[in-house]
């Protein structure tokens, strides 16, 4: 293991960690990618911008001059804690907890394997002060890194940049549904930003037919993230008159053809286990489970 710096700030406990530290906090990402993609995508924009020009800050925890867990903290908390002994990630979550009763809270939600968001949700709500919308304890962590057990879709591709004004509402509409409130209250320059990027880089995928003479989007997904070679899959979406008619499978399987083909060879996900309809299309596709997640809404 890759001994630190001596700063004294980085001799015991949490602090927040600058742009010397990401390789370190990249290292713990490495040990599994598909559980920490969250954070391994925003930290490998940084080793090349650096933390400023992300938006984004990192929290760690040490020990004997040790990075021995991360937090990125961006519009979610995600805490990166791979291979510790109980005990010791027990003291790293209440030490994260510390800190981000001393700090401002910029973040809406908690999110990543649920061993650790569960244990760092307990102890940051321990005195009351923060109240979750939604605590989401059990989300099955799932991959697939090979080819789909069925048929693609043959008219899902990527979106286009001329389609933004199609793409939008469905990303919109997605995220009300799945959150309990809209990206665009206060305007949605962010997120309108966010959706654009996507289609920029070809991780955002769509069917559009017409209706009544205008396009529509009736199935939509983004790669939304990615790192050391796993892509997640985020904002799966069928439009409601068309949910239960037999889209999403060949939908998905196609974003994963696309995506394994041109980016990540492992592709994964995360799903409410009470959404069973979702899981089931999922494992029809070839996805399998590999850990679990958790999501805490404030």
């Amino acid at each position: 293991m890759t001994v630190l710096g001596t700063r004294p700030s980085l001799r015991l406990g949490a602090q927040v960690l600058g742009d010397c530290d990401v390789p370190e906090a990249l290292r713990l990402c490495a040990a599994d990618p598909v559980a920490s993609v969250l954070a391994s995508a925003r930290l490998l924009l940084a080793a090349r911008t650096g933390l400023a020009r992300t938006a984004n800050q990192l929290w760690g925890y040490t020990e004997d001059g040790q990075l021995l867990a991360a937090c990125l903290v961006s519009a979610n908390l995600v805490p990166v804690a791979p291979d510790l002994d109980p005990a010791t990630r027990g003291r790293a979550m209440a030490a994260f907890a510390r800190l981000a009763a001393q700090r401002r809270r910029a973040y809406s939600s908690l999110v990543g394997p649920t061993e650790l968001v569960m244990d760092l949700w307990q102890r940051m709500s321990a005195e009351g002060r923060l109240v979750a919308r939604d605590v989401r304890p059990e989300q099955p962590s799932m991959v697939i890194d090979r080819p789909p057990l069925v048929s693609p879709d043959p008219t899902v591709r990527r979106s286009r940049p001329d389609e933004l004004d199609i793409v939008l509402p469905a990303c919109v509409n997605m995220f009300t549904e799945e959150v309990g409130y809209s990206p665009m209250t206060g305007g949605g320059a962010g997120y309108t930003t966010r959706v654009r990027t996507l289609i920029t880089q070809g991780r955002s995928f769509v069917r559009v037919e017409a209706d009544r003479g205008r396009p529509r989007v009736i199935f939509k997904a983004e790669l939304a993230v990615s790192g050391f070679g796993v892509s997640q899959v985020q904002g799966v979406w069928v439009t409601p008159d068309r949910r239960g008619t037999g889209l999403s499978e060949p939908g998905m399987a196609a974003v994963v053809g696309l995506g394994r083909a041109t980016a990540d060879p492992v592709v994964s996900l995360y799903v409410n286990s009470y959404n069973t309809r979702a899981v089931a299309a999922y494992r029809a596709v070839g996805f399998r489970q590999v850990g679990t997640y958790a999501t805490v809404q404030l």
